[in-house]
């Protein structure tokens, strides 16, 4: 398991639980945290991985909500570590197109984000939200017209990343029911505004988010990927 990500999920989980009724339930939560690093870690193919991950969420329906988010975690790790191990051209492969297929309909729009954050680290880039946008996501380029309507709130309101945590979330109240981003729009833009939190950033914007649990979880997970635990051991991190 990439050691980054094992950050990130560290974070998901303890960020889930402070923004969520668990916070009382912490043998619960260390015991999902060490059985999702056991499906990370397993030698399992990767959709038997899947397979055992949403066991995992089954059984634990409490954090159902983070489902399909821990699916990007486990996606990316695969990028980061268990590609490695296969065929210079596996994600070129047939088996791959099939593994494609199966899981159209999984994870999130944040999986973008986990991978640009990845390149900015492997490049020694700060995150940049025009960066992101126009250089990674290539929104403004005619071939991909699609990532732009997906990501037009955003586009519209680059603004925000100025504005405080209260304001970049009554702006989300106010998109429409049908905004492919919608649900993202918090944690993004607030990531963008300073990926440098410490504990009180934290805490005001968990204050301010409108799906408490969720944000927290995500925003958590994005900071621990970029900065790792290690660099960045703020206690809203910690199990």
């Amino acid at each position: 398991m990439d050691n980054s990500i094992k950050d990130a999920l560290a974070a998901t989980i303890a960020g889930f639980q402070k923004g969520s009724a668990l916070q009382g339930d912490t043998i619960v939560v260390k015991e999902v945290f060490e059985q999702l690093v056991h499906v990370f870690e397993s030698t399992e193919e990767f959709m038997d991985k899947v397979a055992l991950l949403d066991q995992c969420i089954d059984d634990n329906p409490k954090f159902d909500a983070i489902r399909e988010y821990l699916f990007d975690l486990l996606m990316i790790n695969f990028f980061a570590a268990d590609a490695l191990q296969l065929e210079e051209d596996y994600l070129e492969s047939e088996e791959w197109e099939a593994i494609e297929d199966q899981t159209i309909d999984r994870g999130t729009e944040m999986l973008n984000l986990l991978l640009y954050i990845k390149e900015c680290k492997e490049e020694g880039l700060d995150p940049d939200l025009d960066d992101y946008l126009k250089e990674f996501l290539l929104v403004e380029d005619d071939e991909f017209q699609d990532e732009h309507a997906i990501y037009e709130d955003i586009i519209a309101n680059q603004m925000l990343i100025e504005a405080p945590f209260s304001e970049i979330a009554r702006v989300q109240e106010t998109l429409k029911a049908d905004s492919e981003i919608k649900e993202w729009f918090y944690p993004i833009v607030s990531f963008f505004s300073n990926p440098s939190f410490k504990e009180q950033d934290f805490e005001e914007y968990t204050t301010a988010a409108p799906y408490k649990a969720m944000d927290a979880a995500v925003l958590a997970s994005l900071l621990a990927y970029y900065h790792g635990t290690d660099r960045f051991n703020e206690s809203f991190f910690n199990l």
